[in-house]
């Protein structure tokens, strides 16, 4: 029981981040204001919710799995509170930060409507250190985290995030596209 314990948490684990570098990327690009191949912009703001939703379920089944797989030794504190684990502190620490801000980030997103718009993106911008800090802890702390394939979907991951980034901040970012040619609206 132990070993398909072990092997849920590691799949799940790494199913999360992929979800969770697929929401990034499209949560940036529907910042972008232009639709994605073709896409209208409604469309991709829709696999975006629903990419980190299930993120998170994959997130939740990864912790709960890990947590009854007696290798992996957590404690209900080591969920909360970074950087008390007992095996990998460091890592595992990475783990709960991250965690932490994904609850920061889901608790506005479902009270977005009572805490304004402003609040909101504030702690949406937390997502610019969850990932990369989920991205660390799953090297760190991953048992495949430093296997060739996994290192190639890492950089993988980090290339898909910078080229989104980047088209994110170029000249043709309609949002503030005016703003940048030196006009006003």
């Amino acid at each position: 029981m132990n070993e398909a314990l072990w092997a849920l948490g590691r799949g799940t684990g790494v199913v999360a981040l992929l979800l969770l570098t697929v929401s990034v990327v499209l949560g940036i690009v529907t910042r972008s204001g232009r639709p994605l191949l073709g896409l209208p912009r409604f469309s991709v703001t829709l696999v975006h919710r629903n990419s980190s939703l299930l993120a998170s379920v994959f997130l939740v089944i990864h912790i709960v799995s890990l947590f009854f797989d007696s290798y992996a030794q957590l404690r209900v504190v080591d969920f909360f509170v970074p950087f008390l684990g007992a095996a990998k502190p460091f890592w595992l620490g990475l783990g709960t930060l991250a965690l932490d801000l994904m609850l920061a980030i889901i608790v506005t997103s479902l009270l977005r409507r009572w805490i304004g718009r402003r609040v909101f993106r504030v702690v949406h911008w937390f997502t610019y250190a969850l990932w990369p800090v989920a991205l660390a802890h799953s090297i760190g702390n991953g048992s495949d985290g430093t296997s060739v394939w996994f290192l190639a979907l890492a950089l993988a991951s980090v290339v898909l995030v910078a080229v989104a980034v980047a088209w994110r901040v170029s000249a043709n970012f309609i949002e503030f596209g005016n703003a940048r040619k030196g006009e006003t609206r």
